[in-house]
């Protein structure tokens, strides 16, 4: 069935005009005014007074993801429900191999966990080591359709690279036309901390925060550009948590070289203060970079503002009460990470656009057309347009919710976003022409 949406606000990333979009056969066909349709096979959504939003992109999310604690709790199921819900109807994950594993291989089992995925997906592929076979390993996945390779510069002992090892997938990322995409933080200092915090017995959750400075990031992301711009390579920057990251991001974005940001919510709307009070009430608080100060929320907003900041990821990792028990007597085993896949778009409208931090063609940048355009995505992605993929939200922009973990969508018995309100939600999402989301209902018509 064709879907003709009357009146709507429609917002891209660079307009913002009222009128009438149709949609056939999963692409949208027609944008004009007063669009006549056949209303035998023409469902009608007025959408006078609303917004019209692109799907939403997570470009930042690990589903199903294995740690000593057990798997993260949402796998690609549950976890792109919570997303379809907030309005995100695009995500990218992750493929980490096993140690001497091919990338290939890698890839191709993550595809196949992935199938049960309620919204289009792609991969960022990590190399964890440098072997033998690694160049060719990149190259294999860029025919498969990866344009995106993470690395870790934490995480030495498991699945971080060292500096030497780090340059070399450089070199082949930027030959292959990729981007780089990277955890910045001085994985050898961190461990020393961590180490040394074992040692004296400072084994609450808030130690876990005293591990990682702010230095420790923005020295790896001082190094990871300079190492970039010695290759020539694109470069993305996840999770970016510290004031004085931002400095060299904006240094070398200046100077011209492809040097991408990202920001999750919870590093624009949480602080350290998090980390104050008993273990059950700081340890959904445990994820890495950890929360910093009110400045560092401050100077982060005010970088996605002005373009150094281009996209907004969640880093959606979550997981159980029981699960963060795993480390009740010693930070360094509880997993980290939290959830927020559901709640992107709206605490982005909420906090962003209505408090005047963020324009409205700027949340659409930041939450769909940016990740669109690095990712390679653009313009079936990302944008509303004839011929793009008919990925949309209807927005609701006075509809108040309060976020609690009973009423979520993620498989989790914890939510880090707890008690906030958010004004703004999804009243209809639209994925790939069908609708999804109709009102708070779930009627996805292809996929149980």
């Amino acid at each position: 069935m064709n879907i003709l949406i009357k009146q709507a606000q429609i917002i891209t990333s660079d307009n913002s005009y009222v009128s009438d979009l149709l949609i056939c056969d999963g692409k949208i066909n027609k944008i004009s005014q007063n669009i006549a349709v056949d209303p035998a096979n023409t469902l009608i959504i007025n959408a006078k007074n609303q917004y019209l939003f692109p799907g939403g992109i997570d470009p930042h999310v690990h589903f199903n993801l294995p740690t000593p604690a057990g798997y993260s709790s949402d796998d690609f199921a549950t976890g792109s429900k919570a997303a379809l819900y907030g309005g995100t109807t695009s995500i990218i994950d992750f493929v980490t191999p096993q140690k001497g594993q091919s990338l290939v291989e890698a890839f191709e089992n993550r595809n196949y966990e992935a199938q049960n995925c309620l919204v289009d997906y792609k991969f960022h592929v990590s190399p964890i080591e440098w072997t033998v076979n690694t160049k060719a390993d990149i190259h294999g996945c860029v025919k498969l359709g990866v344009n995106s390779f993470k690395v870790y510069m934490a995480y030495k002992e498991s699945i971080g690279l060292n500096d030497e090892d780090l340059e070399k997938v450089i070199e082949v990322v930027a030959k292959e036309g990729g981007i780089l995409t990277v955890h910045a933080e001085t994985g050898d200092e961190i461990s020393r901390l961590r180490e040394s915090y074992g040692k004296n017995k400072d084994l609450a959750p808030i130690f876990h925060a005293k591990s990682r400075p702010s230095h420790t990031e923005s020295e790896a992301v001082n190094k990871v550009i300079t190492l970039a711009k010695k290759h020539s390579c694109a470069l993305y920057i996840v999770h970016v948590s510290a004031k004085e990251s931002l400095a060299y991001i904006k240094k070398a974005q200046e100077d011209g070289q492809k040097v991408y940001a990202e920001v999750c919510p919870h590093h624009l709307l949480l602080d350290k203060s998090k980390y104050l009070g008993e273990f059950h009430e700081t340890s959904p608080y445990v994820l890495s970079p950890p929360l910093r100060s009110k400045e560092d929320n401050k100077a982060l907003w005010e970088a996605l503002s002005s373009g150094v900041i281009q996209t907004t990821g969640t880093d959606h990792c979550s997981f159980t009460k029981a699960q963060k028990s795993f480390g009740a007597t010693d930070f360094r085993k509880i997993p980290n990470g939290a959830g927020g896949v559901e709640h992107r778009l709206a605490l982005l409208f909420t906090y962003g656009v209505l408090m005047n931090k963020i324009s409205l063609n700027k949340f659409v940048e930041v939450t769909s057309t940016n990740a669109a355009k690095i990712f390679g995505l653009y313009p079936q992605k990302g944008e509303i347009a004839e011929g793009s993929d008919a990925d949309l939200v209807v927005w609701n922009p006075i509809k108040e919710s309060i976020i609690s973990p009973k009423t979520h969508h993620q498989n989790c018995d914890i939510n880090i976003y707890e008690n906030m309100i958010t004004i703004g939600a999804p009243e209809y999402v639209i994925k790939s022409g069908q609708v999804v989301i109709d009102k708070g209902n779930f009627i996805y018509p292809s996929k149980p």
